[in-house]
């Protein structure tokens, strides 16, 4: 009989305390005593079984597919490191049965049986169980930290996560970021100038995320919106607003004003800028004899009035022409960039070729540093020793621990940075490929502010118009990355809307 062997941790503390081999070298005496060849061992190292969306799980199912009444079982330590939820149990049960595998714990008695599987059900209730009363501890400490006006998660832009005086957790103002938070809701409030150009102010001061990266758009809209600057702590899924027991940012008052202007109650002196949702292409096409951004305009006819692109230099008047004359020509030079499917495929693989291999490379320094921050640990604990020992004096001692105090500090802000944060890249791009090849019927079913993104994202610096063609020299990342594969296939011609156009 042939198996195969699943060990899964849900830390990385237990990945570094031996459990995995624990978990495979009992997981191997099982086999040995019951006479099954071990095929494989898939590991999980640091994943929650609250899913089945694992990497190591879904190749061990894929193993199990590939090699189809090949293999005869699968062996887990206990049902737990397999599944906590039973509907995921049952449905991963079912699948390996299509291919003439069964499930087996090292510690735990069950089989198939009618008395085995009810133990087997009974096992993985119990896992549920388990992960249900963690999380409903989990949940009702959240709810008491909120209720006393602690922040249960971790810090916003503008603060750091600390303890207190007591050793309570707590919030403290980010000496870097928060003056700049504070200036963005005093520069907003007066209503002066627009969201973005606020976020432009602060971000060329010095603003950024505690990873170090730009605040984007969407980011800078919750901040302003964010309760937590005014010291309060709010928690919608619970209905909790309390005054946290932590220094604001910003005093109420300025708070309510923001909030005022973010929703329009609150007149505001920023003018109304050259949008006009007649005339997405305004400012953004520029003249193809002067170069000088169109604008856009009505004009009155004898019985109606025409809308118009028009080059603003009296003295060039390079362009006149009908608004729907140049929309549709817009449309039809869009469609130019449509790419072939065969190529949209090379480029996918290549991006997820690039990112699996940063991955890779930010998971191994994750690893590396977690290892160093533990190891710093670690001579914090025998310091202490050596100090109850009276190994070392006060003095002595305090040097010390100062020095290791600051080397853990930036060691934990490296480990930080370098988390890898879990991003659906096929999703993304599966979502570029929609855009790009349908980019010209999302850019007629849009509205204003999402057909400006589109454009800038087709073409980040513009196109120019002339003699009812258009031109650019600059197209989006994706495009030149597809003309590069296009320039390297002989079979195919230089695609439309490149300039200068790729030889053939």
């Amino acid at each position: 009989m042939h198996g195969i062997i699943y060990c899964r941790v849900s830390t990385p503390e237990q990945v570094e305390n031996l459990s995995l081999a624990t978990q495979e070298r009992v997981c191997r005496e099982y086999c040995r005593r019951n006479d099954i060849e071990v095929d494989e061992v898939f590991v999980e190292e640091g994943e929650s079984a609250k899913t089945t969306s694992r990497p190591a799980f879904q190749r061990m199912l894929a193993y199990c597919r590939e090699h189809k009444h090949q293999i005869q079982f699968v062996i887990v330590y206990s049902l737990t490191r397999f599944s906590r939820r039973t509907e995921d149990h049952a449905v991963t049960r079912v699948y390996l049965r299509k291919f003439g595998v069964e499930l087996r714990s090292a510690t735990e008695a069950f089989d198939e049986s009618p008395a085995g599987t009810l133990m087997e059900n009974i096992l993985a209730s119990f896992g549920q169980f388990d992960n249900d009363v963690r999380k409903e501890r989990t949940i009702a400490g959240m709810k008491a930290a909120v209720q006393i006006g602690r922040f249960p998660h971790k810090a916003p832009i503008g603060y750091l996560n600390r303890r207190d005086g007591d050793g309570k957790p707590s919030l403290i103002p980010d000496p870097e970021r928060a003056p700049l938070i504070r200036r963005a809701f005093e520069l907003f409030a007066t209503g002066r100038q627009s969201k973005e150009d606020v976020r432009k102010m602060v971000t060329a001061l010095g603003l950024t995320t505690p990873a170090g990266k730009v605040v984007s758009t969407q980011t800078f809209d919750r901040l302003l919106r964010n309760d937590i600057y005014a010291g309060w702590v709010v928690e919608k899924r619970w209905k909790e607003r309390v005054r946290g027991g932590f220094a604001p940012l910003i005093d109420d008052e300025k708070f309510d004003h923001v909030q005022a202007v973010l929703s329009g109650r609150r007149p505001v002196a920023t003018p109304y800028v050259r949008n006009h949702p007649d005339f997405p292409l305004r400012m953004f096409v520029r003249c193809g004899k002067c170069s000088k951004p169109l604008t856009g305009a009505w004009s009155t006819g004898r019985s109606k009035k025409y809308a118009y692109y028009r080059c603003p230099d009296r003295r060039c008047r390079g362009v006149n022409v009908r608004k729907d004359e140049l929309d549709i020509a817009f449309l039809g030079f869009v469609d130019k960039l449509r790419p072939k499917p065969e190529f949209i495929e090379k480029w996918k693989n290549n991006v997820m070729e690039v990112w699996e291999a940063k991955q890779t490379q930010a998971a191994e320094l994750e690893r590396t540093l977690t290892q160093r921050v533990e190891k710093l640990k670690e001579r914090k604990m025998r310091l202490v020793d050596a100090l109850l020992d009276k190994e070392l004096t006060q003095d002595i001692y305090q040097e010390r621990m100062d020095k290791l105090a600051e080397e853990l500090a930036l060691a934990e802000m490296e480990l930080g940075d370098a988390k890898v944060e879990e991003t659906d890249i096929e999703g993304m791009l599966n979502y570029a490929q929609f855009v790009v090849t349908n980019a010209s019927y999302l850019w007629l079913e849009a509205d204003l502010a999402q057909r400006q993104r589109l454009q800038r994202i087709l073409y980040p610096d513009g196109v120019t118009f002339l003699d009812g063609e258009f031109g650019t020299t600059t197209t989006c990342l994706l495009f030149n990355q597809l003309a590069e594969i296009e320039e390297d296939d002989p079979r195919v011609a230089s695609p439309e809307g490149f300039e200068p156009a790729l030889p053939p």
